[in-house]
């Protein structure tokens, strides 16, 4: 009586199992992979599946949402040797789960470095100026350039973002470095150019003013002559008026001598109109 019991529980325990390994129900958004001793056997989609119990084994479960991959930070050297550090993400979705698995030997690791020796490729072609503000360009490359590899494993790349991409700690010093530099040059150069300016200005000041009083000079001659001309032709061969405009003109001079702190003792001829006729040269 034992005995028979212990082998009904027995039965009913390898039933159980049986059926537990027999059925095989797949979340939504994977795939499994059923080998069949040892051997691809089919693909489980998401829902209820049966399998035979201790012959197919499932290998794999495959996820068939899009995957994320963050690409790790590395340092590329440009054309023109300058040291760039850049990082990726990359969405990958699997649609052929088996190449998925049995192409390579770990899909996600091979994109990722997939990723990072052909970004390095792609920003190595390029100088540091053109790297730093190109970052549609090199995704657009790189999503192109490794497309065709993902498509034997299985996988479709769906986007590669560039995260991150800067100079290096020592190009960031040598570029502020230089930006300094070069900010010292135009400074330099726009305060030579205007020190040059305005010499240029005093000079062309100095010439206008040199040949204004030029002009006035002539033009005072010129008035001084005419004068001259006009007295001497009023005056004719009589020296009276002359005589008389010269005294006055001297007699206004002696005052104006007198009138000056350092002038103690003004001396006048006795005889003001023989001096005035001095003048003339006239006796």
């Amino acid at each position: 009586m034992e005995a028979g019991f212990v082998v009904a529980v027995a039965l009913l325990v390898f039933v159980g199992v049986t059926i537990a390994k027999g059925v095989r129900i797949v979340p939504q958004g994977e795939e499994w992979i059923v080998e069949r001793l040892g051997k691809y056997h089919g693909t489980l989609k998401p829902g209820l599946n049966i399998v035979i119990p201790y012959i197919d084994r499932v290998a794999y479960q495959l996820v068939t949402k899009d995957i994320i991959l963050d690409v790790q930070e590395q340092e590329v050297i440009t054309r023109d040797n300058a040291v760039i550090l850049t990082n990726a993400i990359a969405f990958v979705k699997v649609t052929d789960p088996v190449k998925a698995v049995y192409g390579v030997t770990d899909f996600a690791e091979a994109i990722r470095n997939l990723i990072m020796t052909t970004l390095r490729s792609i920003v190595g072609e390029m100088e540091l100026d053109e790297a730093l503000s190109s970052r549609d360009k090199i995704k657009a490359r790189l999503r192109e350039s490794i497309s065709d590899e993902a498509i034997d494993w299985g996988l479709t790349v769906k986007s590669v973002e560039i995260q991150d991409i800067k100079p290096s700690q020592s190009m960031q010093k040598a570029m502020e470095m230089q930006a300094a530099a070069e900010r010292e040059r135009k400074a330099a150069v726009t305060k030579a150019e205007g020190a040059k300016q305005s010499a240029i200005l005093e000079a062309e000041a100095r010439l206008e003013s040199a040949r204004r009083d030029a002009d006035a000079q002539v033009m005072l001659a010129e008035a001084s002559a005419e004068a001259i001309r006009r007295v001497t032709s009023a005056i004719g061969e009589h020296s009276a008026p002359m005589a008389y405009l010269l005294g006055e003109k001297y007699i206004g001079a002696m005052e104006r001598l007198g009138e000056k702190d350092n002038a103690k003792l003004v001396v006048l001829p006795a005889d003001l109109q023989e001096a005035v006729k001095g003048l003339f040269g006239k006796r």
